[in-house]
Protein backbone atom coordinates (compact mmCIF):
# COMPACT_ATOMS: atom_id res chain seq x y z
CA UNK A 1 0.00 0.00 0.00
CA UNK A 2 2.63 2.04 0.84
CA UNK A 3 4.10 1.94 -2.91
CA UNK A 4 0.61 2.69 -4.16
CA UNK A 5 0.67 6.21 -2.14
CA UNK A 6 4.23 7.47 -3.02
CA UNK A 7 3.37 6.38 -6.92
CA UNK A 8 -0.33 8.60 -6.03
CA UNK A 9 2.35 11.02 -4.78
CA UNK A 10 4.05 11.53 -8.20
CA UNK A 11 0.95 11.32 -9.83
CA UNK A 12 0.04 14.54 -8.29
CA UNK A 13 3.88 15.91 -8.49
CA UNK A 14 3.10 14.93 -12.59
CA UNK A 15 -0.38 16.80 -12.83
CA UNK A 16 0.68 19.48 -10.83
CA UNK A 17 3.81 20.47 -13.32
CA UNK A 18 1.60 19.57 -16.50
CA UNK A 19 -1.08 21.99 -15.34
CA UNK A 20 1.01 25.08 -14.40
CA UNK A 21 2.94 24.46 -17.80
CA UNK A 22 -0.62 24.13 -19.63
CA UNK A 23 -2.00 27.29 -17.36
CA UNK A 24 0.83 29.34 -18.80
CA UNK A 25 0.57 28.13 -22.12
CA UNK A 26 -3.02 28.96 -22.52
CA UNK A 27 -2.75 32.43 -20.80
CA UNK A 28 -0.03 33.22 -23.40
CA UNK A 29 -1.81 32.02 -26.55
CA UNK A 30 -5.45 33.44 -24.64
CA UNK A 31 -4.94 36.26 -22.06
CA UNK A 32 -8.99 36.07 -22.14
CA UNK A 33 -8.65 32.96 -20.08
CA UNK A 34 -6.84 35.08 -17.13
CA UNK A 35 -10.04 36.73 -15.63
CA UNK A 36 -11.33 32.58 -14.99
CA UNK A 37 -7.65 31.43 -13.44
CA UNK A 38 -7.71 35.49 -11.33
CA UNK A 39 -11.12 34.04 -9.64
CA UNK A 40 -10.04 30.33 -9.41
CA UNK A 41 -7.23 31.62 -7.25
CA UNK A 42 -8.56 34.44 -5.41
CA UNK A 43 -11.53 31.94 -4.41
CA UNK A 44 -8.50 29.40 -3.65
CA UNK A 45 -6.52 31.74 -1.43
CA UNK A 46 -9.98 32.90 0.33
CA UNK A 47 -10.44 28.93 1.75
CA UNK A 48 -6.58 28.49 2.73
CA UNK A 49 -8.35 32.21 5.06
CA UNK A 50 -11.03 30.10 5.91
CA UNK A 51 -9.47 27.02 6.75
CA UNK A 52 -6.71 29.35 8.72
CA UNK A 53 -9.42 30.77 10.52
CA UNK A 54 -11.21 28.24 11.44
CA UNK A 55 -8.23 26.43 13.03
CA UNK A 56 -8.33 28.76 15.97
CA UNK A 57 -11.19 27.05 17.17
CA UNK A 58 -10.52 23.70 16.28
CA UNK A 59 -7.92 24.07 19.07
CA UNK A 60 -10.78 23.54 21.85
CA UNK A 61 -14.46 23.21 20.83
CA UNK A 62 -14.28 22.06 17.50
CA UNK A 63 -11.64 19.01 18.38
CA UNK A 64 -14.05 18.00 21.49
CA UNK A 65 -17.24 18.37 19.18
CA UNK A 66 -15.59 15.77 16.92
CA UNK A 67 -13.94 13.70 19.32
CA UNK A 68 -17.29 13.30 21.54
CA UNK A 69 -19.49 12.71 18.74
CA UNK A 70 -17.68 9.36 17.42
CA UNK A 71 -19.26 6.98 19.98
CA UNK A 72 -22.13 6.54 18.12
CA UNK A 73 -22.24 6.49 14.33
CA UNK A 74 -25.38 8.80 13.71
CA UNK A 75 -23.49 11.01 16.08
CA UNK A 76 -20.19 11.04 14.32
CA UNK A 77 -21.85 11.59 10.94
CA UNK A 78 -24.25 14.38 11.80
CA UNK A 79 -21.00 15.89 13.72
CA UNK A 80 -19.04 15.51 10.34
CA UNK A 81 -21.52 16.96 7.97
CA UNK A 82 -22.28 19.91 10.26
CA UNK A 83 -18.49 20.45 11.12
CA UNK A 84 -18.01 20.75 7.24
CA UNK A 85 -20.92 22.49 6.36
CA UNK A 86 -19.84 25.48 8.63
CA UNK A 87 -15.59 25.33 8.24
CA UNK A 88 -16.22 24.86 4.54
CA UNK A 89 -13.17 22.18 4.27
CA UNK A 90 -13.75 18.48 4.47
CA UNK A 91 -10.01 18.44 4.11
CA UNK A 92 -9.04 19.90 7.53
CA UNK A 93 -11.89 17.55 8.91
CA UNK A 94 -10.02 14.55 7.30
CA UNK A 95 -7.25 15.80 8.54
CA UNK A 96 -8.48 16.21 12.14
CA UNK A 97 -9.59 12.68 11.86
CA UNK A 98 -6.66 11.75 11.05
CA UNK A 99 -4.49 13.31 13.51
CA UNK A 100 -7.02 12.08 16.20
CA UNK A 101 -7.04 8.18 14.99
CA UNK A 102 -2.86 8.13 14.75
CA UNK A 103 -3.10 9.42 18.03
CA UNK A 104 -5.54 7.24 19.51
CA UNK A 105 -8.06 9.46 20.29
CA UNK A 106 -11.11 7.70 18.43
CA UNK A 107 -11.33 4.93 17.03
CA UNK A 108 -11.43 3.85 13.11
CA UNK A 109 -15.25 3.06 13.65
CA UNK A 110 -16.00 7.18 14.79
CA UNK A 111 -13.50 8.28 11.97
CA UNK A 112 -15.42 6.61 9.79
CA UNK A 113 -18.38 8.02 10.95
CA UNK A 114 -16.92 11.93 10.54
CA UNK A 115 -15.89 11.39 6.74
CA UNK A 116 -18.86 9.91 6.06
CA UNK A 117 -20.24 13.19 7.15
CA UNK A 118 -17.80 15.20 5.89
CA UNK A 119 -19.04 14.03 2.65
CA UNK A 120 -22.64 15.18 3.09
CA UNK A 121 -21.31 18.31 4.32
CA UNK A 122 -19.00 19.43 1.34
CA UNK A 123 -22.80 19.78 -0.06
CA UNK A 124 -22.96 22.69 1.43
CA UNK A 125 -20.43 24.27 -0.49
CA UNK A 126 -22.67 23.44 -3.85
CA UNK A 127 -25.69 25.46 -2.08
CA UNK A 128 -23.60 28.12 -1.33
CA UNK A 129 -22.72 29.29 -4.55
CA UNK A 130 -26.03 28.33 -6.40
CA UNK A 131 -28.47 29.59 -4.17
CA UNK A 132 -26.23 32.67 -2.98
CA UNK A 133 -23.04 33.46 -4.74
CA UNK A 134 -24.51 33.12 -8.40
CA UNK A 135 -28.02 34.64 -7.65
CA UNK A 136 -26.79 38.60 -6.01
CA UNK A 137 -24.06 40.98 -6.72
CA UNK A 138 -21.59 38.97 -4.61
CA UNK A 139 -18.76 41.08 -5.08
CA UNK A 140 -20.62 44.30 -3.15
CA UNK A 141 -20.94 42.09 -0.12
CA UNK A 142 -17.51 40.72 -0.57
CA UNK A 143 -15.72 44.16 0.00
CA UNK A 144 -16.92 44.72 3.57
CA UNK A 145 -15.97 41.42 4.78
CA UNK A 146 -12.66 41.70 3.12
CA UNK A 147 -12.38 45.03 4.49
CA UNK A 148 -13.21 43.97 8.12
CA UNK A 149 -11.52 40.83 7.28
CA UNK A 150 -8.05 41.99 7.24
CA UNK A 151 -8.72 44.57 10.27
CA UNK A 152 -9.02 41.71 12.41
CA UNK A 153 -6.67 39.23 10.57
CA UNK A 154 -3.68 41.52 12.02
CA UNK A 155 -4.77 41.79 15.70
CA UNK A 156 -2.38 39.75 17.98
CA UNK A 157 -5.38 38.59 19.99
CA UNK A 158 -6.02 34.63 18.69
CA UNK A 159 -9.83 34.83 18.47
CA UNK A 160 -10.42 37.93 16.72
CA UNK A 161 -7.59 36.99 14.21
CA UNK A 162 -9.46 33.94 13.32
CA UNK A 163 -12.37 35.54 13.28
CA UNK A 164 -10.93 38.17 10.58
CA UNK A 165 -9.19 35.14 8.71
CA UNK A 166 -12.26 33.73 8.34
CA UNK A 167 -14.21 36.78 7.22
CA UNK A 168 -11.44 37.55 4.70
CA UNK A 169 -11.71 34.04 3.59
CA UNK A 170 -15.18 34.58 3.18
CA UNK A 171 -14.70 37.91 1.05
CA UNK A 172 -12.19 36.29 -1.33
CA UNK A 173 -14.25 33.13 -1.76
CA UNK A 174 -17.18 35.06 -2.72
CA UNK A 175 -15.04 37.42 -5.04
CA UNK A 176 -13.24 34.86 -6.65
CA UNK A 177 -16.97 33.65 -7.54
CA UNK A 178 -17.41 37.06 -9.17
CA UNK A 179 -14.34 37.03 -10.84
CA UNK A 180 -14.85 33.73 -12.27
CA UNK A 181 -18.18 34.28 -13.50
CA UNK A 182 -17.24 37.54 -15.19
CA UNK A 183 -14.52 35.47 -16.81
CA UNK A 184 -16.69 32.82 -18.09
CA UNK A 185 -19.35 35.25 -19.36
CA UNK A 186 -16.71 37.28 -21.39
CA UNK A 187 -14.89 34.25 -22.12
CA UNK A 188 -18.03 33.01 -24.28
CA UNK A 189 -18.00 35.70 -26.81
CA UNK A 190 -14.84 34.01 -28.01
CA UNK A 191 -15.28 30.47 -26.90
CA UNK A 192 -17.78 27.77 -26.41
CA UNK A 193 -16.76 25.15 -24.49
CA UNK A 194 -20.10 23.37 -24.94
CA UNK A 195 -18.80 22.39 -28.69
CA UNK A 196 -16.98 20.28 -26.04
CA UNK A 197 -19.83 18.46 -24.71
CA UNK A 198 -19.95 14.60 -24.57
CA UNK A 199 -23.35 12.92 -24.14
CA UNK A 200 -24.49 9.76 -23.09
CA UNK A 201 -22.40 7.37 -20.59
CA UNK A 202 -19.01 8.13 -22.83
CA UNK A 203 -19.77 12.00 -21.75
CA UNK A 204 -20.20 11.12 -18.33
CA UNK A 205 -17.14 8.98 -17.62
CA UNK A 206 -15.16 11.77 -19.77
CA UNK A 207 -16.20 14.52 -17.25
CA UNK A 208 -16.08 12.87 -14.37
CA UNK A 209 -12.65 12.17 -15.32
CA UNK A 210 -12.01 15.22 -16.09
CA UNK A 211 -13.03 16.23 -12.30
CA UNK A 212 -10.65 13.93 -10.62
CA UNK A 213 -7.84 15.41 -12.43
CA UNK A 214 -9.66 18.86 -11.80
CA UNK A 215 -9.51 18.35 -8.15
CA UNK A 216 -6.22 16.43 -7.51
CA UNK A 217 -4.59 19.64 -8.96
CA UNK A 218 -6.48 22.10 -6.81
CA UNK A 219 -7.17 19.60 -3.90
CA UNK A 220 -10.31 21.03 -3.20
CA UNK A 221 -13.64 19.74 -4.40
CA UNK A 222 -15.21 22.90 -3.17
CA UNK A 223 -13.30 24.83 -5.09
CA UNK A 224 -13.83 22.88 -8.45
CA UNK A 225 -17.36 22.75 -7.53
CA UNK A 226 -17.36 26.68 -7.28
CA UNK A 227 -15.92 26.56 -10.96
CA UNK A 228 -18.43 23.80 -12.57
CA UNK A 229 -21.43 25.75 -10.82
CA UNK A 230 -20.15 29.09 -12.40
CA UNK A 231 -19.00 27.82 -16.01
CA UNK A 232 -22.54 26.24 -15.90
CA UNK A 233 -24.08 29.41 -15.08
CA UNK A 234 -22.34 31.17 -17.73
CA UNK A 235 -23.67 28.56 -19.90
CA UNK A 236 -20.24 26.88 -20.67
CA UNK A 237 -20.74 23.83 -19.74
CA UNK A 238 -24.20 20.61 -20.64
CA UNK A 239 -25.92 20.07 -17.21
CA UNK A 240 -25.63 16.46 -17.60
CA UNK A 241 -21.73 17.22 -18.15
CA UNK A 242 -21.95 19.30 -14.93
CA UNK A 243 -23.13 16.42 -12.97
CA UNK A 244 -20.62 14.04 -13.77
CA UNK A 245 -17.57 16.57 -13.39
CA UNK A 246 -19.34 17.18 -9.55
CA UNK A 247 -19.26 13.38 -9.27
CA UNK A 248 -15.57 13.49 -10.32
CA UNK A 249 -15.10 15.89 -7.59
CA UNK A 250 -15.83 13.64 -5.27
CA UNK A 251 -13.75 11.31 -5.69
CA UNK A 252 -10.98 13.80 -6.43
CA UNK A 253 -11.21 14.68 -2.62
CA UNK A 254 -9.91 11.41 -1.61
CA UNK A 255 -6.34 12.20 -2.94
CA UNK A 256 -6.07 14.70 -0.29
CA UNK A 257 -6.89 12.26 2.71
CA UNK A 258 -4.65 9.46 0.79
CA UNK A 259 -1.38 11.78 0.41
CA UNK A 260 -2.14 12.85 4.19
CA UNK A 261 -2.41 9.19 5.32
CA UNK A 262 1.63 8.97 4.08
CA UNK A 263 3.15 10.53 7.31
CA UNK A 264 0.40 8.81 9.61
CA UNK A 265 0.08 5.19 11.07
CA UNK A 266 -1.64 2.37 10.94
CA UNK A 267 -4.90 3.66 12.21
CA UNK A 268 -4.35 6.54 9.88
CA UNK A 269 -3.75 4.76 6.99
CA UNK A 270 -6.84 2.97 7.44
CA UNK A 271 -9.16 5.40 7.19
CA UNK A 272 -7.92 7.20 4.01
CA UNK A 273 -8.49 4.01 2.38
CA UNK A 274 -12.19 3.71 3.60
CA UNK A 275 -12.04 7.42 2.52
CA UNK A 276 -10.92 6.20 -0.80
CA UNK A 277 -13.43 3.13 -0.85
CA UNK A 278 -16.40 5.19 0.18
CA UNK A 279 -15.68 8.02 -2.70
CA UNK A 280 -15.00 5.85 -5.28
CA UNK A 281 -17.68 2.88 -4.32
CA UNK A 282 -20.56 6.44 -4.20
CA UNK A 283 -18.73 7.38 -7.54
CA UNK A 284 -19.30 4.34 -9.51
CA UNK A 285 -22.73 4.12 -8.49
CA UNK A 286 -23.62 7.93 -9.10
CA UNK A 287 -22.01 7.42 -11.97
CA UNK A 288 -23.83 4.14 -13.44
CA UNK A 289 -27.43 6.10 -11.96
CA UNK A 290 -26.32 9.63 -12.52
CA UNK A 291 -29.63 9.62 -15.79
CA UNK A 292 -32.14 8.08 -13.44
CA UNK A 293 -31.09 10.51 -10.44
CA UNK A 294 -31.04 13.52 -13.38
CA UNK A 295 -34.74 12.73 -13.91
CA UNK A 296 -35.42 11.91 -10.01
CA UNK A 297 -33.76 15.82 -9.53
CA UNK A 298 -36.00 17.13 -12.53
CA UNK A 299 -39.21 15.94 -10.81
CA UNK A 300 -38.10 17.54 -7.38
CA UNK A 301 -37.41 20.65 -8.73
CA UNK A 302 -40.92 20.78 -10.61
CA UNK A 303 -42.31 20.21 -6.86
CA UNK A 304 -40.17 22.52 -5.47
CA UNK A 305 -41.09 25.25 -7.65
CA UNK A 306 -37.17 25.45 -8.98
CA UNK A 307 -37.03 26.89 -12.07
CA UNK A 308 -36.32 23.97 -15.53
CA UNK A 309 -33.30 26.11 -16.32
CA UNK A 310 -31.78 26.86 -13.37
CA UNK A 311 -29.30 24.30 -13.66
CA UNK A 312 -26.93 25.56 -10.35
CA UNK A 313 -29.50 24.35 -8.08
CA UNK A 314 -30.29 21.47 -9.79
CA UNK A 315 -26.93 20.82 -9.80
CA UNK A 316 -26.72 20.95 -5.57
CA UNK A 317 -29.79 19.04 -5.43
CA UNK A 318 -27.97 16.21 -7.48
CA UNK A 319 -24.57 16.68 -5.46
CA UNK A 320 -26.44 16.30 -1.97
CA UNK A 321 -28.57 13.51 -3.49
CA UNK A 322 -26.10 11.26 -4.68
CA UNK A 323 -23.54 12.36 -1.08
CA UNK A 324 -26.52 11.09 0.84
CA UNK A 325 -27.49 8.13 -0.78
CA UNK A 326 -23.65 7.06 -0.94
CA UNK A 327 -23.41 7.23 3.58
CA UNK A 328 -26.75 5.27 3.36
CA UNK A 329 -25.61 2.18 0.94
CA UNK A 330 -22.34 2.45 2.93
CA UNK A 331 -23.85 2.31 6.53
CA UNK A 332 -25.11 -1.52 6.05
CA UNK A 333 -21.24 -2.35 5.51
CA UNK A 334 -19.53 -0.57 7.93
CA UNK A 335 -18.74 -3.43 9.81
CA UNK A 336 -17.42 -5.29 7.15
CA UNK A 337 -15.45 -2.41 5.93
CA UNK A 338 -14.00 -2.23 9.39
CA UNK A 339 -12.37 -6.02 9.63
CA UNK A 340 -11.44 -5.89 6.34
CA UNK A 341 -9.06 -2.69 6.89
CA UNK A 342 -8.04 -4.55 10.00
CA UNK A 343 -6.77 -7.02 8.02
CA UNK A 344 -5.48 -5.03 5.23
CA UNK A 345 -3.41 -3.35 7.50
CA UNK A 346 -1.16 -4.75 10.64
CA UNK A 347 -2.22 -3.45 13.84
CA UNK A 348 0.29 -1.60 15.90
CA UNK A 349 0.64 -4.75 18.22
CA UNK A 350 2.15 -6.82 16.13
CA UNK A 351 4.28 -4.31 15.57
CA UNK A 352 8.30 -4.45 16.38
CA UNK A 353 8.46 -4.00 20.18
CA UNK A 354 10.78 -0.99 19.22
CA UNK A 355 8.51 0.90 16.52
CA UNK A 356 6.58 3.73 17.78
CA UNK A 357 3.22 2.56 17.84
CA UNK A 358 1.81 6.27 18.11
CA UNK A 359 4.20 8.96 17.03
CA UNK A 360 4.36 10.28 13.37
CA UNK A 361 4.21 13.46 12.00
CA UNK A 362 0.47 13.88 11.64
CA UNK A 363 0.19 14.13 15.36
CA UNK A 364 1.71 17.43 15.29
CA UNK A 365 -1.25 19.29 13.55
CA UNK A 366 -3.23 20.17 17.04
CA UNK A 367 -1.85 20.24 20.56
CA UNK A 368 -4.41 17.49 21.85
CA UNK A 369 -3.07 14.81 19.38
CA UNK A 370 0.54 15.24 20.37
CA UNK A 371 0.22 15.34 24.14
CA UNK A 372 -2.54 12.38 23.77
CA UNK A 373 -0.10 9.94 21.00
CA UNK A 374 3.52 11.56 23.32
CA UNK A 375 1.31 10.19 26.22
CA UNK A 376 -0.10 6.59 24.93
CA UNK A 377 3.48 5.90 23.96
CA UNK A 378 4.92 6.17 26.83
CA UNK A 379 2.17 4.15 28.56
CA UNK A 380 2.75 1.41 25.75
CA UNK A 381 6.25 1.82 26.74
CA UNK A 382 5.99 1.58 30.56
CA UNK A 383 3.41 -1.67 30.15
CA UNK A 384 5.24 -3.64 27.54
CA UNK A 385 8.42 -3.25 28.31
CA UNK A 386 9.43 -1.58 31.67
CA UNK A 387 7.36 -3.90 33.42
CA UNK A 388 8.77 -6.75 31.09
CA UNK A 389 12.47 -5.70 32.53
CA UNK A 390 11.66 -5.14 35.63
CA UNK A 391 9.93 -8.57 36.30
CA UNK A 392 12.70 -10.48 34.45
CA UNK A 393 15.64 -8.82 36.27
CA UNK A 394 14.05 -10.58 39.43
CA UNK A 395 13.42 -14.15 37.40
CA UNK A 396 9.59 -13.42 37.81
CA UNK A 397 7.01 -13.95 34.93
CA UNK A 398 4.87 -11.28 34.62
CA UNK A 399 1.35 -13.25 33.97
CA UNK A 400 2.23 -14.15 37.51
CA UNK A 401 2.16 -10.69 38.59
CA UNK A 402 -1.13 -10.04 37.23
CA UNK A 403 -2.80 -13.65 38.77
CA UNK A 404 -4.53 -13.00 42.38
CA UNK A 405 -1.72 -16.19 43.12
CA UNK A 406 -0.36 -14.73 46.62
CA UNK A 407 2.94 -12.95 46.16
CA UNK A 408 4.42 -15.26 49.26
CA UNK A 409 3.75 -18.47 47.10
CA UNK A 410 4.75 -16.84 43.60
CA UNK A 411 8.69 -15.76 45.14
CA UNK A 412 8.57 -19.36 46.58
CA UNK A 413 7.74 -21.15 43.44
CA UNK A 414 9.84 -18.52 41.11
CA UNK A 415 13.50 -20.19 42.07
CA UNK A 416 14.47 -20.82 38.36
CA UNK A 417 16.73 -17.78 37.01
CA UNK A 418 15.43 -15.88 33.55
CA UNK A 419 18.30 -15.00 31.58
CA UNK A 420 17.91 -10.97 30.92
CA UNK A 421 20.22 -9.25 29.12
CA UNK A 422 19.00 -5.48 30.67
CA UNK A 423 21.32 -3.41 28.42
CA UNK A 424 21.01 -5.06 25.50
CA UNK A 425 16.70 -4.75 26.01
CA UNK A 426 17.20 -1.23 26.59
CA UNK A 427 19.04 -0.68 23.26
CA UNK A 428 17.35 -2.81 21.11
CA UNK A 429 13.87 -2.39 22.69
CA UNK A 430 13.65 0.66 24.88
CA UNK A 431 16.54 3.68 23.35
CA UNK A 432 14.68 4.29 19.94
CA UNK A 433 11.02 4.86 21.04
CA UNK A 434 12.45 7.44 24.17
CA UNK A 435 14.64 9.25 21.69
CA UNK A 436 11.29 9.02 19.35
CA UNK A 437 9.40 10.89 22.37
CA UNK A 438 11.64 13.65 23.07
CA UNK A 439 12.05 14.08 19.51
CA UNK A 440 8.13 14.75 19.11
CA UNK A 441 7.62 16.68 22.23
CA UNK A 442 10.78 18.91 21.02
CA UNK A 443 8.99 19.92 17.74
CA UNK A 444 5.58 19.77 19.11
CA UNK A 445 6.46 22.64 21.45
CA UNK A 446 8.38 24.18 19.01
CA UNK A 447 5.48 24.66 15.95
CA UNK A 448 2.43 24.77 18.27
CA UNK A 449 1.49 26.91 20.54
CA UNK A 450 0.93 25.52 24.02
CA UNK A 451 -1.14 26.60 26.74
CA UNK A 452 1.12 26.55 30.53
CA UNK A 453 -1.20 23.86 31.46
CA UNK A 454 -0.38 21.40 28.11
CA UNK A 455 3.56 22.48 28.67
CA UNK A 456 3.28 21.23 31.56
CA UNK A 457 2.02 17.69 31.01
CA UNK A 458 4.52 17.55 28.55
CA UNK A 459 7.27 18.33 30.92
CA UNK A 460 5.06 15.31 33.35
CA UNK A 461 5.54 13.07 30.29
CA UNK A 462 9.09 13.69 29.58
CA UNK A 463 9.50 13.09 33.42
CA UNK A 464 8.12 9.73 33.22
CA UNK A 465 9.52 8.77 30.35
CA UNK A 466 13.65 9.57 32.34
CA UNK A 467 12.24 7.93 35.13
CA UNK A 468 12.08 4.93 32.68
CA UNK A 469 15.63 4.96 32.10
CA UNK A 470 16.35 5.45 35.24
CA UNK A 471 14.04 2.21 36.38
CA UNK A 472 16.37 0.34 33.90
CA UNK A 473 19.44 1.32 35.36
CA UNK A 474 18.22 0.25 39.09
CA UNK A 475 17.34 -2.66 37.11
CA UNK A 476 20.02 -3.99 35.45
CA UNK A 477 22.20 -3.92 38.76
CA UNK A 478 19.70 -5.44 40.58
CA UNK A 479 19.47 -8.41 38.01
CA UNK A 480 23.05 -9.21 38.38
CA UNK A 481 22.50 -10.06 42.22
CA UNK A 482 19.47 -11.97 42.00
CA UNK A 483 20.83 -14.25 39.35
CA UNK A 484 23.69 -14.55 41.73
CA UNK A 485 22.21 -15.22 44.80
CA UNK A 486 18.74 -16.84 43.87
CA UNK A 487 20.64 -20.14 43.81
CA UNK A 488 22.81 -19.40 46.81
CA UNK A 489 23.94 -22.29 49.63
CA UNK A 490 23.61 -19.31 51.91
CA UNK A 491 19.59 -19.08 53.29
CA UNK A 492 19.96 -15.60 54.93
CA UNK A 493 21.37 -13.61 52.02
CA UNK A 494 18.81 -15.78 48.83
CA UNK A 495 15.96 -15.14 52.04
CA UNK A 496 17.05 -11.36 51.75
CA UNK A 497 16.62 -10.86 48.02
CA UNK A 498 13.21 -12.92 48.15
CA UNK A 499 12.19 -10.04 50.39
CA UNK A 500 13.68 -7.51 47.91
CA UNK A 501 11.51 -9.16 45.29
CA UNK A 502 8.40 -9.52 47.53
CA UNK A 503 8.52 -5.97 48.09
CA UNK A 504 8.91 -4.97 43.65
CA UNK A 505 6.43 -7.97 43.13
CA UNK A 506 3.74 -6.21 45.20
CA UNK A 507 3.89 -2.35 43.54
CA UNK A 508 4.00 -4.15 40.08
CA UNK A 509 0.65 -5.74 41.10
CA UNK A 510 -0.74 -2.87 42.43
CA UNK A 511 0.55 -0.55 39.59
CA UNK A 512 -0.93 -3.10 37.05
CA UNK A 513 -4.38 -2.97 38.56
CA UNK A 514 -3.76 0.94 38.97
CA UNK A 515 -3.76 0.66 34.92
CA UNK A 516 -6.48 -1.25 34.54
CA UNK A 517 -8.54 1.42 36.19
CA UNK A 518 -10.11 -1.08 38.57
CA UNK A 519 -11.34 0.55 41.69
CA UNK A 520 -8.52 3.63 40.76
CA UNK A 521 -8.53 5.42 43.78
CA UNK A 522 -8.12 2.51 46.06
CA UNK A 523 -5.14 1.50 44.06
CA UNK A 524 -3.83 4.93 43.69
CA UNK A 525 -3.97 5.28 47.58
CA UNK A 526 -2.15 1.42 47.93
CA UNK A 527 0.77 3.00 45.97
CA UNK A 528 0.95 6.37 47.64
CA UNK A 529 1.36 3.89 51.20
CA UNK A 530 3.58 2.08 49.10
CA UNK A 531 5.41 5.32 47.95
CA UNK A 532 5.89 6.38 51.59
CA UNK A 533 7.16 3.11 53.26
CA UNK A 534 10.01 2.84 50.38
CA UNK A 535 11.16 6.10 51.62
CA UNK A 536 10.88 5.60 55.39
CA UNK A 537 12.53 1.33 54.33
CA UNK A 538 16.12 2.05 54.07
CA UNK A 539 17.23 2.71 57.33
CA UNK A 540 14.85 -0.32 59.36
CA UNK A 541 16.07 -2.61 56.19
CA UNK A 542 19.62 -1.54 57.26
CA UNK A 543 19.46 -1.97 60.58
CA UNK A 544 18.02 -6.05 59.95
CA UNK A 545 21.35 -6.46 57.44
CA UNK A 546 23.89 -5.06 60.36
CA UNK A 547 22.23 -7.91 62.49
CA UNK A 548 23.66 -10.38 59.91
CA UNK A 549 26.51 -8.71 59.39
CA UNK A 550 27.62 -8.64 63.24
CA UNK A 551 26.40 -12.54 63.45
CA UNK A 552 28.34 -13.06 60.71
CA UNK A 553 25.69 -15.11 59.26
CA UNK A 554 26.54 -13.27 55.67
CA UNK A 555 29.75 -12.71 54.42
CA UNK A 556 31.15 -9.21 53.55
CA UNK A 557 30.48 -9.52 49.18
CA UNK A 558 27.09 -10.28 50.12
CA UNK A 559 26.48 -7.59 52.68
CA UNK A 560 27.95 -5.23 50.41
CA UNK A 561 25.76 -6.29 47.40
CA UNK A 562 22.87 -5.92 50.04
CA UNK A 563 23.65 -2.77 51.06
CA UNK A 564 23.70 -1.27 47.78
CA UNK A 565 20.89 -3.04 46.01
CA UNK A 566 18.65 -2.28 49.49
CA UNK A 567 19.03 1.75 48.25
CA UNK A 568 18.80 0.34 44.11
CA UNK A 569 14.75 -1.82 45.08
CA UNK A 570 13.66 1.60 47.49
CA UNK A 571 14.62 4.04 44.54
CA UNK A 572 13.04 1.81 41.81
CA UNK A 573 10.10 1.05 43.79
CA UNK A 574 9.26 5.46 43.94
CA UNK A 575 10.41 5.43 40.38
CA UNK A 576 7.74 2.91 39.38
CA UNK A 577 5.37 4.47 41.30
CA UNK A 578 6.42 7.97 39.80
CA UNK A 579 6.02 6.90 36.46
CA UNK A 580 2.54 5.40 37.03
CA UNK A 581 1.55 8.38 39.11
CA UNK A 582 2.27 10.80 36.14
CA UNK A 583 0.96 8.69 33.18
CA UNK A 584 -1.96 7.01 34.56
CA UNK A 585 -3.33 9.90 37.14
CA UNK A 586 -6.60 11.81 36.23
CA UNK A 587 -4.84 14.80 34.59
CA UNK A 588 -5.59 13.76 31.14
CA UNK A 589 -7.99 16.71 29.96
CA UNK A 590 -6.16 17.14 26.82
CA UNK A 591 -8.46 18.98 24.31
CA UNK A 592 -11.20 19.86 27.29
CA UNK A 593 -8.34 22.32 28.40
CA UNK A 594 -7.12 23.96 24.99
CA UNK A 595 -8.22 27.45 24.52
Amino acid sequence: MHAFTVELYMIKKILFSTFLALLAVVLYFNPNFKTIATGVAILLFGMIMLEEGFKVFTKGPLQNILKKATDKLYKGITAGALVTALIQSSSLVSVITISFISAGLITLSGGLGLIFGANIGTTATAWLVAGFGLKIKISALAMPMLIFGLIFSFKKNATLKGVGNVLAGLGFFFLGIHYMKEGFDYFKDYIDLTQFAVSGYLGAIIYAGLGIVITTILQSSSATLALILTALAAGQIEYQNALALAIGANVGTTITAVLGSLSSNTAGKRLAVAHLIFNVSTGLISLALIFPLANFVNSLSEFLNIGSKDYTLKLAIFHTIFNVLGVLLMIPFIKRLEKFLLKLFIDYKDKAIDEPKFLNTAILEFPGTLISAVLNESKYLYKKVIFKIVSHALSIHRNDIKSDEKIKDIINKSDEIILTDVEDMYYTKVKNIYGQIIHYTAKGQQDLKLTKQQNKRLAEIKLANRRMVEIIRDSRELEKNVTRFLDSDNAYVKKEYDKFRKKIVKVLRVIYKFRKNEEKEVYFNQLMNLKKEAKNAIHSDNKSLDKLIRKELITTDMASSLVNDNVNVNDLIKRLIQVAELLYSEKDVILENEK
